[in-house]
């Protein structure tokens, strides 16, 4: 990429993530300024409809009324974002693959908390763990993960290890977050790392699906390789009995994944390698109900 083609994407990403910050920040997403802080701030009379726990009885004693204890709100949200980098996410029949999609997602969402002065971390693992770090806000943090987003093509060896990623993430977590994983989900045994995760979070497993995992093209007998594992056989793509048993097994692990994500706590995602990033995390952010999603 020359630094023209760079400079514009530059330019890009920086105005589109100024609109998600807008929709992260107004949204009604559950975790988005949450609750009441941790900091004690003052006193103030008691009113009507005032909880009867916030009374300051000291003060009360001393002043005769009652008095009430203030709290500054906590209003910055931690923000998480975890890429799978393996080798089966750099496939996709669009004009992006599902790591292209993951990885400019999570440089929007980057930016987005940026302007939304949010603290944001990230997780990018293949086999292995391949960077963390834990959320932390300013312009050197943004700069350093807008970095690392643009490596994740080097990565996509040694399968997936979204168990290992997931519980690396607990481990890098100080208070709540919202944590955002865009992966294929083609793995196993990341249900109870999920779930650990859902406990003190709020996860949202983002799926990058593409438009083959559903609909193969009608072209004969031709040869598909496993990315991870190198297995290779020929599929007849031709029979439309083949065909309806492959959009019969994605549609059966599609209901399986998002099950799995709601039993554990969290909010199951679709993201299409066809989708507009942009239009559809704002979407996500200012959608009330998350069901729907």
């Amino acid at each position: 990429m020359d630094k023209s083609t760079l400079a514009k994407k530059a330019t890009l990403l920086h105005l589109n993530s100024l609109a998600l910050a807008d929709g992260m920040r107004n949204g009604s997403f559950r975790s988005l300024y949450k609750g009441r802080g941790i900091d004690f701030s003052g006193v103030r009379e008691y009113m009507d409809g005032d909880d009867v726990r916030t009374i300051d009885w000291n003060v009360t004693a001393r002043m005769c009324r009652p008095f009430v204890k203030q709290y500054d709100e906590e209003r910055d949200l931690n923000v998480m974002v975890v890429i799978d980098a393996s080798a089966s996410m750099k496939s996709g029949s669009g004009r992006k693959s599902r790591l292209e999609i993951a990885a400019e997602c999570a440089s929007l969402l980057t930016l987005a908390s940026f302007h939304n002065a949010s603290p944001i971390g990230a997780v990018i693992y293949d086999g292995k763990i391949r960077f963390n770090c834990s959320p932390a806000p300013g312009h050197d943090q943004v700069m350093l993960l807008l970095s690392e987003f643009e490596k994740v093509e080097e990565y996509g060896s040694g399968g997936s290890s979204l168990e290992s990623a997931l519980l690396g993430c607990q481990r890098l977590l100080k208070k709540r977050t919202l944590i955002m994983v865009f992966s294929d989900f083609r793995t196993t045994s990341w249900g109870q790392a999920f779930g650990y995760l859902c406990q003190r979070n709020d996860v949202v497993a983002v799926k990058i699906a593409d438009g083959m995992d559903e609909h193969l093209p009608e072209v004969g007998s031709i040869p598909f390789t496993d990315p991870e594992t190198g297995i290779r056989m020929v599929l007849p793509t031709s029979s439309s009995k083949f065909r309806r048993k492959w959009r019969e097994d994605n549609e059966s692990r599609m209901v399986q994944w998002s099950h799995e994500c709601r039993r554990r706590g969290g909010i199951p995602f679709v993201l299409n390698t066809n989708s507009d990033c942009l239009r559809e995390l704002t979407r996500f952010f200012s959608t009330r109900d998350r069901q729907s999603i």
